[in-house]
């Protein structure tokens, strides 16, 4: 870190940089099985079963979402890391459809950093939050050698309105809202193997927040939703399956990819996070005869990935033409069925 010359590059003082710091799904399962889950009759999401936030009910028209996340740098450039932190906090909000209202920064850095690269972080993240329909009204900074930044969100959601992800049910349709990648990416990216070109469609990517597309989906009353994040397609479609006591199929050559992440995958790039995903779900996931660089891609951790949804396959069709007329992504990936486990054709 060169701060003299004010050339700092943000990943270098990383180990590993966004969702793909998330702490081994395998392991935190063991951790939370010691715990007792709250039981409380306003309590409507919390530990038994765990989802993106928790939900707590205020009256039959209100209900407060609470959720926190933050990672180390995924990008160097400080607006980008900081928009990209604050998206996928806010995206836990959207994920149980509901809309943020007020947002705090959890902030870790080196004293040795510019206040001018701290304070394009909170500024770009502030954007992002009045973006998404919140405040950014304060939060806590620590010092630390490793930059971590990200933010806890409180938002608003009818009681009746909120999308778990123990919902899926048997004829449901499986929708992906972005396309995936942004692990191999940032990992080529930084070893040499994609350009800036591939960089930029990621970070665009993840800096889309999932508020257009949860919109949508308010009108089509979902079974399941969650958002695909650190681990993985296939570990957050596990999730849901086992959670919902359904059957996944997946169908792999539906599998939307950014644009040079499959060509990464070729050259045999993986993510800190992708041994880690695979000791979580592989046992749960049948991959028979899928290419390398698929099965890359499903076990690939994103940060700020889009929505997996769940609908009835009769609603499939008024999906698509919404997103359409929206001009917003999405790409049917498979379907629900009686059974267990998840199956990728």
């Amino acid at each position: 870190m060169d701060i003299e010359t004010g050339r700092v590059k943000l990943t270098d003082l990383a180990s590993c940089g966004g969702c793909a710091a998330k702490y081994s799904a395998a392991r935190l399962e063991q951790l939370l099985a010691g715990f007792v889950p709250v039981q409380a009759e306003n309590l409507l999401v919390g530990l038994a079963p765990a989802d993106d936030a928790a939900v707590y009910r205020l009256d039959d028209e209100r209900a407060l979402i609470f959720t926190l996340d933050f990672f180390p740098p995924v990008v160097d450039d400080p607006g980008d890391y900081g928009a990209i932190a604050a998206t996928n906090a806010l995206n836990d909000v959207f994920a149980m459809g509901g809309t943020p209202l007020l947002a705090l920064s959890i902030a870790a850095f080196p004293e040795e950093l510019p206040i001018e690269m701290l304070a394009e972080i909170f500024a770009a993240a502030d954007a992002q939050v009045r973006a998404a329909g919140g405040l950014l009204a304060g939060g806590h900074t620590i010092r630390d050698a490793e930059p971590k930044y990200g933010l806890a969100v409180v938002g608003t959601v009818h009681p009746d309105g909120i999308w778990p992800k123990n919902g899926a049910r048997p004829g449901d349709a499986l929708f992906l809202t972005k396309p995936l990648g942004t692990g191999l990416i940032m990992t080529g990216y930084k070893q040499g193997h994609a350009g800036d070109m591939q960089l930029e469609r990621a970070i665009r990517w993840m800096r889309t927040l999932n508020k257009d597309a949860a919109d949508v989906l308010r009108r089509l009353e979902p079974n399941a939703v969650t958002d695909v994040t650190g681990f993985g397609l296939f570990g957050h479609a596990h999730e849901v399956a086992d959670r919902s006591d359904v059957c996944i199929r997946l169908e792999s050559e539906r599998f939307p990819a950014i644009d040079g992440a499959l060509d990464v995958a070729r050259k045999g790039v993986r993510t800190s996070g992708d041994p880690r995903n695979r000791d979580f779900a592989a046992a749960h996931v049948t991959t028979n005869g899928l290419p390398d660089a698929l099965d890359a891609l499903g076990y690939d951790p994103q940060t700020a990935g889009g929505l997996l949804v769940s609908v009835p396959a009769e609603q499939g069709a008024a999906l698509e033409a919404e997103f359409a007329a929206r001009r917003l992504f999405v790409r049917r990936i498979g379907r629900v069925e009686e059974g267990a486990g998840v199956f990728v054709e």
